[in-house]
């Protein structure tokens, strides 16, 4: 079929969705979200839930989703729209918005989150779907991450976390504060609730919690690829608190299974949301059951009677009392409106002259912008980069672009980008147009062309890539949208720094400073794998 025939059928009948953890028959599979949203909490505020989740130095940052039924989820809003230190203007790989957690307290959603190199921070609203406040500094630090914050029933607040070593010298270790009501400070030093190094080696991602009497801090040891879930209890904030092994992978296929948060439901369900890391797909979402043992959570199911769960691939959906349409974030894009879709974020603090939406109506124009002053000419260091997560394990996406270059240099294309990445380009060389496939090496500085067709002066282009298992990726182009060529061999995506590997488009000139070349995207398409 030809791709604008395709395009056309989708318009009518809605893009495609190429991971659905709903099977329509009251159950669901794992992973809910085979999305890189990463170390994700959720809470359940009267019939709605909703998740947040770390977003690193993409921005918009720290995103927040909805759901109805903890299964099917859709993207509603973020809380940042830039991040507040000027160094941000660059990208800043694996530095940023670290591990947040949410709660709904006196009336307010409240969102607080780690930058290991700045401090901790935290904003709230009234409306998730809203305008979020402007963030406040809880307390300028560096090397404390995770943080969650926690209002007891006697009006007193508290603040839990963790530490990176990289920043502080240690880690392993779960700490607490007393915190002011307001939530905006912290009120005395912290105390250690646990010291990890003697049983659970890289605890971190703290989420406290009270129920019957007992208070509870939920947190991951062992590693993201390899650890479990720890579970403390005790009947007072400081402790001393007991420890129990409550989640690992078992004779599962799920890994790590990692950092997250616990819902119950009023009719007295408990269900618990973590990720797993699955390289270069980045940190997908699951969804355990608990049960309630002794007044001791027991997550996923215990299959050989060993009193710790293992992780469910398939299982009955939460009874929140009634059925609920599928629903998945976002992907495809027919840039129809006059805002970004919630699909998509930059690769640093976003600047005007970029990108239009209504410089040509149902078109994206991005701008041959160059962003490398002073610094090593290659993808990874661009920040105008409009990226989006790897959305399952095989998919294909193709792009419609209309290139219009001024000068040598100046070039657009459609890129997969990780600490490896992968880009087929429409370039301007001595006059006309070439195709080129290009590959990068981020963490080395490196880049090279491996392949390049000279394509005259046509300036109709549609790019595809086609991400098979194991994030194996082929790149191709057609000037006519039938017939696909491919282009370079296969390329093989890497996670980044912290994230998943990423796909989207970008426009720039390396060397020149003052094109007026752009590039117009028709829409992006992101398709089941043929």
């Amino acid at each position: 079929m030809h791709i604008e025939d395709k395009i056309a059928l989708y318009r009518k009948n809605g893009f495609p969705r190429v991971w659905i953890s709903d099977q329509g028959d009251g159950t669901y599979i794992n992973p809910i979200l085979y999305l890189d949203y990463s170390d994700p909490d959720i809470i359940r505020v009267k019939d709605d839930f909703f998740m947040v989740a770390s977003s690193f130095n993409c921005i918009p940052g720290l995103p927040v989703l909805h759901s109805k039924d903890l299964v099917n989820w859709k993207i509603i809003n973020y809380v940042i729209d830039r991040l507040p230190f000027p160094e941000y203007d660059k990208p800043q790989h694996g530095r940023g918005v670290w591990a947040p957690s949410i709660r709904y307290h006196d009336g307010y959603f409240w969102v607080y989150f780690a930058m290991p190199d700045e401090g901790i921070f935290m904003s709230k609203t009234k409306d998730p779907w809203g305008k979020w406040e402007p963030l406040v500094c809880v307390k300028e630090v560096k090397g404390w991450i995770d943080p969650c914050p926690f209002w007891d029933d006697d009006g007193n607040a508290y603040l839990v976390n963790a530490f990176a070593r990289s920043r502080i010298g240690f880690k392993s270790v779960l700490a607490i504060n007393k915190m002011k009501p307001d939530g905006t400070a912290l009120l005395d030093e912290f105390r250690i609730v646990i010291d990890g190094n003697v049983n659970h080696p890289t605890i971190e991602g703290p989420k406290m919690y009270k129920r019957n009497g007992y208070y509870y801090i939920s947190a991951p040891a062992g590693g993201v690829s390899m650890g479990y879930q720890v579970v403390l209890r005790a009947k007072h904030p400081y402790g001393p608190y007991e420890e129990k092994i409550v989640l690992h992978q078992g004779n599962t296929p799920i890994n790590g299974p990692h950092q997250g948060g616990w819902v119950e439901l009023e009719n007295g369900e408990t269900w618990f949301v973590h990720f797993q890391d699955d390289d270069a797909y980045g940190r997908i979402v699951h969804l355990q059951p608990v049960k309630w043992v002794d007044d001791w959570p027991l997550m996923g199911i215990d299959v050989n009677g060993d009193g710790i769960g293992e992780p469910v691939m398939r299982y009955t959906k939460p009874n929140v009392g009634r059925a609920y349409d599928i629903e998945v974030p976002d992907t495809s894009d027919d840039f129809d409106g006059n805002v970004l879709g919630l699909q998509w974020q930059w690769h640093a603090n976003p600047r005007d002259g970029w990108y239009s939406l209504v410089e040509r109506e149902h078109h994206i124009r991005l701008y041959m912008t160059n962003e490398l002053r002073g610094i090593r000419k290659v993808l990874w260091n661009v920040p105008n980069l409009l990226l989006q997560k790897f959305p399952a394990p095989e998919f294909e996406v193709t792009t419609k672009l209309e290139f219009s270059p001024q000068i040598d240099g100046d070039q657009a294309g459609l890129v997969i980008m990780g600490m490896e990445y992968a880009a087929v380009v429409a370039k301007k060389v001595a006059g006309h147009i070439q195709i080129c496939l290009i590959k990068g090496n981020g963490p080395q500085q490196e880049e090279r062309q491996i392949e390049s067709h000279d394509i005259g002066s046509s300036n109709l282009i549609y790019l595809r890539v086609t991400v098979r298992k194991k994030a194996r990726c082929t790149f191709s182009y057609s000037l006519e949208g039938e017939n696909f060529i491919s282009i370079g061999d296969e390329f093989i995506a890497k996670k980044g720094h912290w994230i998943g590997a990423k796909v989207g488009i970008f426009a720039n000139n390396y060397h020149f400073e003052n094109s007026k070349g752009f590039a117009d995207f028709d829409w992006f398409l992101v398709d089941r794998a043929e």
